[in-house]
Order: C-alpha cells, then structure tokens, then sequence
C-alpha cells in the first residue's frame, strides 16, 4: 500500500469535503420538509470521510515509525487503534420491541449514532430474532438480541441484572414494544382491554422501573417512550390502545419531573401513520383514504421515527425533557 500523504491527497480532501457541503446545501433544499434526515445522512456521510482520512494518515505514521525504528521496535512503539465509521459514544441503549417495524429503525438509528444496542423480543419471535440480527449484521450493525417478556414485572427485572452485569450500565431506554386488538367498546373482550394495557403501558413500567436506580446511581440516563398520535387525538376502536398510549404521556411527564434532578432525561415520541411493511400490506384504498387526511400528503418513513428518538438519546440533548415530539405530518396539531 503506498502511504505518501502527498500534497494532491490533502486537495483531494479538501475537494471531498467541499462537494459534500454543497451536497448537503442542495438535500437541504430539495427535502426542506426532512431537515432531521438530512442532517443526519450528512453527518454519517462525514463520519466516514474522517474515517478514510484518519485510516490514510494512520497507515502514514506507521509507515515512518518502520523507517526510523529498527524491525520489531516499531512494533512496541504503536499503539493499536481501530476507527471505525460510526461515531462512538460508549453509550448502551435498549429497546422493547426493537425487531418490530419502528422499532428495528430505532435500533439503527440509535447504533449508526455508535450506541451499542440491545433489542427485546417476545419467545414466539425467537426464530424471528435470529434473522432479524442477521439482516442488521448484513447492514454492519451488531446488535444484541435477548427474550423478555415486558408485560411480566419479575422477567424485567431478571432481564435488568443480566444487562447491567455483561455491560455495568443501560444509559438509553427506549419502551417501544405493543401490539393492538382492536374493537369499539361494546364489543371490546375483557382479555383484549387487558393485553393491550399489559403490553403497551405496563411494560413501561416494567422495564423503566427496573432500570432507573442504575441510571440514577450514574446520574445519566436517557428514557424515550413511543406512543401514538392516537394517544393525544383518540382512534375509533381504539379505546384501549388510545388509552395505553395517552397513559404512556402522562407516565412520562411524571417521572421526566421525579428524575429531573438526576441527570435523566424523559420523553416521549408519538408517531402517526407510519410506512411500515404491515401497514404497506393494507389494501391500497385504505392506505390512500388515510394519506388523504395526512396534510404533508404522505406517510411517515420508519427512518424518521428513528432519527428523533436517536436525536432524543444524545447527550446533546440533556435540555430536553417531559416533551412529546409529534411526527405525524400534521395529522393532529395540539
């Protein structure tokens, strides 16, 4: 490999660098309604070229150590480092429900951000759970799987110990798992009111209580709870989802205030109608009778969820707490 950094390399560089700019100048305009994703895919995109560049003046100065040094002294004078093309925080995040549709982008956003994540699923998903780390190895994100049950308080907390005795601490926390079973009221079964609240709201209990004394130990800590825009606008035949996720806000606003002296940050996202591959599988006319309704004239990309709870989770963002960050296109203004 020839390491001469010449001249024409910094230009090069510097011509990169420049392209970039203007690159993300003309993004910026282009997808003025994206400003969070432009400015992210450029940040990546910057990462990696200080990337390229700090792996070319490393090859460099290990190459003049060889030529000063005799064989061998070179090789106790350099100190190995690895770069790589993530920015690393040394932050460890996890996220419930993180195989599912919002919750598998939520987990690239927060790693690309160069957390190290750990996602939950459910035992019947287990087969599902190899795959899905599979597929995000295939992305260059390493992210660890573990089974929990969220809606059980005891498998919580088991799950707690083992997190904090393999990585001593859980600095981001994200409650994004919960399902639906829908129906109106009259025609709600007991078992389906009660498995929507255990899923979507008393897990966050679940997880957050058995997390919180590390984080305030630390004094650091960023909580994130996913609700819904249903959760501030209601949904017809969504009563016990509706009222899980509104649950959900006030839980958040509660405890941002109870550890606000703490270093610990609570929020909440409340997406609206996102482009998930369930929701693609809809019937076309139904999918069309609910953009039509949507102001921005679309749905949300699963992306976009991701990249305002990673936004949430840095520690850029400890100003921030007890707020909601509406993404729904402007389907519910408050």
């Amino acid at each position: 490999m020839n390491t001469q950094f010449t001249q024409s390399d910094y230009l090069d560089m510097f011509s990169e660098f420049t392209n970039q700019c203007q690159k993300t100048h003309t993004e910026m305009i282009k997808n003025w309604y994206d400003p969070m994703g432009v400015t992210m895919n450029s940040f990546f995109k910057f990462a990696e070229m200080a990337n390229a560049s700090v792996n070319q003046i490393a090859h460099q100065h290990a190459a003049a150590l060889k030529s000063f040094f005799p064989q061998g002294a070179s090789e106790k004078c350099v100190v190995k480092t690895t770069v790589t093309s993530q920015p690393q925080t040394g932050h460890i995040a996890i996220v419930t429900g993180g195989i599912g549709g919002i919750g598998t982008d939520i987990c690239r956003s927060l790693a690309r951000q160069g957390n190290k994540v750990i996602a939950t699923y459910i035992s019947f998903e287990a087969e599902r759970a190899v795959e899905w780390q599979k597929e995000r190895l295939e992305e260059g994100l390493d992210i660890y799987v573990i089974e929990c049950d969220v809606t059980d308080f005891n498998a919580c907390k088991k799950m707690a110990k083992k997190l904090e005795k393999k990585y001593a601490s859980i600095d981001i926390l994200v409650n994004c798992a919960g399902i639906t079973r829908d129906a109106t009221l009259k025609k709600m079964k007991k078992e389906n009111w009660h498995a929507v609240l255990d899923t979507n709201l008393d897990s966050v209990f679940n997880v957050t209580r058995n997390f919180i004394n590390g984080m305030v130990k630390r004094q650091y800590g960023r909580i994130i709870n996913i609700s819904s825009v249903n959760g501030h606008k209601g949904q017809f035949g969504q009563t016990n989802y509706s009222a899980a996720k509104a649950g959900m806000v006030g839980f958040t606003k509660s405890l941002a205030r109870e550890l606000a002296d703490s270093g610990i940050t609570v929020n909440t996202v409340s997406p609206g109608y996102v482009g998930t591959s369930m929701v693609k599988a809809m019937p076309e006319n139904i999918v069309n009778n609910i953009i039509a309704k949507i102001p921005l004239g679309r749905l949300a990309r699963p992306s976009e969820i991701g990249d305002a709870v990673a936004f949430l989770a840095h520690t850029n963002s400890g100003y921030i707490t007890g707020s909601d960050i509406s993404i729904n296109g402007g389907l519910f203004m408050r």
